[in-house]
């Protein structure tokens, strides 16, 4: 019994829980440590998701006799380019837009108020669990309100952060782009035979997966954008820079984020003029269909293969249980898992067939 599939996945996983369990009631002793990885974890994430997007340049580069550290170079002054460029353009566009919106911001109030007050006057019609919801949502309100009296405190921490994050992040990615292909061999010199075989092989299909998904939906997520503000523009929009930057990088959550980037547009809309609330919905729609059935398919192909209802459960699942953070992982946590257990699952029939040849041999 102890050979078969059910019983070690069994065991497995009452072990894992035991060692989550004890890891629980003794984190005290492990606090430091946890400490030090949540200080870590965001400029490692981000020094993460910048070599990824270039490290292909510096691949390209160093193909055409560029020396290692003129290819680092020349990709650190590639994102500084980018940005840099990023806010001569558009900048000035967000900033016009911005003033705008503080200029008509009483105007958007009384337009809000004058809707709330139409929809109170009506209350009694209410069924009971949107009277709840209400109530629950007032109560976050005056926790949120409560929480700004410390917000100097906020402030000087977050802006520590900042800082603290800046300085961490080109440290990170240089020492990535430089001595990234010593990770393989350093990880896999500490076994041998098949099993460091099945190692690198394993490493090399994460790191693909990781590649594959960071490239990938940052590249949709810039078409995304891209026709979002033509849409905006093109039906005469207020305010079409800001919504649609801001649907660019809610598409990095696959799914659920670019539904949630459309609620600002048709409030704006709304404000607008209610006509434009069918213009705001062709836009999105055409968008979104653009995107799933001609953008990614190309970009993307069927490189993780994970069904939509997978993502969309896993998505909220991470959300719960990390927030906002768990969301934007959530993905790519799961298609790294998926490839690491896939790869243990054909180690497992290349060892039974390696043992049903010497049986047979025999």
């Amino acid at each position: 019994m102890t050979k078969k599939l059910w019983f070690q996945a069994g065991v497995g996983i009452l072990l894992a829980l035991l060692i989550i369990h004890f890891f629980i009631n003794i984190k005290g002793i492990f606090s430091p440590i946890g400490i030090i990885l949540k200080t870590i974890f965001l400029p490692l994430l981000v020094g993460g998701v910048l070599y990824y997007l270039t490290e292909p340049v510096q691949r390209f580069l160093e193909k055409h006799k560029f020396p290692r550290w003129a290819s680092i170079l020349s990709a650190l002054l590639l994102i500084v380019g980018v940005f840099w460029g990023l806010y001569a353009m558009v900048g000035p566009m967000i900033n016009k837009q911005v003033n705008a919106f503080v200029e008509n911001l009483p105007e958007i109030q009384e337009d809000v108020k004058e809707a709330v007050d139409y929809v109170l006057d009506r209350r009694d019609e209410w069924p009971d669990f949107i009277e709840n919801g209400i109530e629950t949502a007032k109560e976050k309100a005056n926790e949120i309100t409560m929480s700004l009296g410390g917000g100097l405190v906020s402030f000087l921490t977050g802006l520590f952060q900042t800082v603290f994050m800046l300085v961490l992040v080109p440290f990170f990615l240089v020492y990535m782009l430089k001595d990234h292909e010593k990770f393989i061999p350093f990880v896999s010199k500490f076994f041998r035979g098949d099993t460091k075989a099945f190692v690198v092989r394993t490493l090399k299909d994460v790191n693909r997966t990781l590649s594959t998904y960071i490239q990938g939906q940052m590249l949709v997520s810039l078409c995304v954008g891209i026709m979002l503000l033509i849409g905006y523009l093109v039906i005469g929009l207020e305010y079409a820079l800001i919504l649609a930057i801001f649907g660019l990088f809610m598409n990095l959550v696959p799914f659920i984020g670019p539904w949630v980037s459309v609620v600002p547009a048709l409030l704006i809309a709304l404000i607008q003029d209610p006509k434009l609330l069918i213009g705001v919905g062709i836009v999105m729609l055409a968008a979104q269909q653009i995107e799933s059935n001609l953008i990614t398919p190309n970009v993307m192909g069927k490189s993780l293969d994970i069904h939509p209802l997978t993502v969309i459960t896993v998505i909220l699942a991470a959300g719960n249980i990390a927030g906002f953070v768990g969301i934007l992982l959530a993905v790519p946590v799961y298609a790294v898992g998926k490839v690491i257990i896939g790869n243990l699952y054909e180690r497992r029939k290349e060892i039974r067939q390696a043992a049903t040849s010497d049986v047979a041999a025999k």
